[in-house]
């Protein structure tokens, strides 16, 4: 049977502080959860009971048996997640200072195994039957993952829904002009593009969110999904179609993995045939719940409680959310900071 959902990309071990407002040296306690923004979609659309796998690689060390075990228990198929022997599995801290500051500390040197995957080993005929297939810029960052995730397209050749999220990470890049070369060959091989406006900015060229969509539609993408922060996000296809839609109040804990959320939501609604104004006000109200809560991937929320959301035009703070006073502001408005690792052992790390 062929797989609702196959990610390829980034995996890792999030160490998120459990004191919130609190700098890195006086955080006391860190929760450990499964992160990395291709695992999370795969995450987020199996809690909505898709059929999910992704494809990546980790350490082979403790942690990589740890993401092992997170996956299953999160009912995602592990079996293209396969180890690199000498490259550490990536583990990643970030500072919750909310509504709006979420810095990032990477920790992916001297190389991520997730930018050790191969083409050889790909498994190209699932790849291709999968309904959806998801792959991210960060993929097309380095070789040999470069290379596998564009043979993996060129090769699926927009069978099904075929899904691009920009993730523009500067410091994984020399430059937004490197990238774009990149980027350009992917969209011909996809039908949707995801991004906020950072990312369709280095994609295309074009800033303003009407223009960047129609720039993407033109790049060869039949759908194109722009996040514009406080303003919501904007949704056109090739026939005209488009939908506009505002974000929903939340009181924000942590704004990380809301975009996820987001890309999860945003299959299910495709596989599902709704029309696009439903597709975004599901896959807002998605990322609207996770920023309300610490985690990411085991935030994920449930048909039922995007519904509850919809239905209340806003995302009621949780138990363990409402100890921690927030400003209220909109989940797509949440942002992080980045700064890149010198070496594993530095302060200095960024994803």
């Amino acid at each position: 049977m062929a797989y609702d959902l196959i990610t390829m990309g980034r995996i890792g071990v999030d160490l998120y502080p459990l004191q919130t407002g609190v700098p890195l040296p006086q955080v006391s306690s860190f929760g450990k959860f499964l992160g990395g923004s291709a695992t999370n979609v795969a995450v987020a659309a199996a809690r909505l009971g898709r059929r999910t796998a992704v494809i990546t690689r980790t350490g082979d060390d403790p942690f990589g048996t740890y993401l092992h075990e997170a996956l299953r228990g999160f009912r995602v198929d592990d079996r293209w997640v396969t180890p690199v022997p000498g490259l550490p599995t990536p583990v990643t801290f970030c500072e919750i200072f909310p509504p709006d500051d979420f810095p990032l500390y990477f920790y992916r040197q001297p190389k991520a195994p997730d930018l050790e995957i191969d083409a050889h080993e790909l498994d190209l005929d699932a790849i291709r039957e999968a309904r959806v297939f998801w792959v991210t810029g960060t993929g097309l960052s380095e070789e040999p993952s470069r290379t596998a995730t564009l043979a993996a397209l060129a090769h699926r050749a927009k069978a099904g829904t075929t899904v691009f999220d920009l993730d523009w990470r500067p410091m994984f890049w020399k430059d937004p002009d490197a990238a774009r070369p990149f980027y350009a060959e992917a969209l011909k091989h996809t039908t949707v593009a995801v991004g906020n406006l950072d990312e369709v900015e280095v994609a295309t060229g074009v800033r303003e969110p009407r223009a960047a969509a129609e720039a993407l539609l033109d790049a060869g993408v039949e759908l194109a999904v722009v996040k514009q922060g406080p303003k919501g996000v904007l949704a056109v296809d090739r026939n005209g179609t488009s939908a506009e839609v505002p974000p929903l109040p939340v009181d924000v804990l942590n704004g990380l993995g809301a975009g996820d959320a987001f890309g999860g939501s945003l299959c299910h609604g495709l596989l599902e045939g709704w029309d696009l104004e439903k597709i975004m006000r599901h896959a807002n109200a998605a990322g609207a719940i996770v920023a309300s809560r610490l985690e990411c991937s085991s935030a994920m929320p449930t048909p039922a409680e995007i519904e509850a959301a919809i239905t209340a035009g806003a995302v009621r703070p949780s138990s363990a959310a409402a100890a921690t006073p927030t400003t209220t502001t909109t989940a797509e408005a949440a942002t992080s900071t980045t700064a890149e690792a010198a070496a594993p052992t530095t302060a200095e790390a960024a994803r």
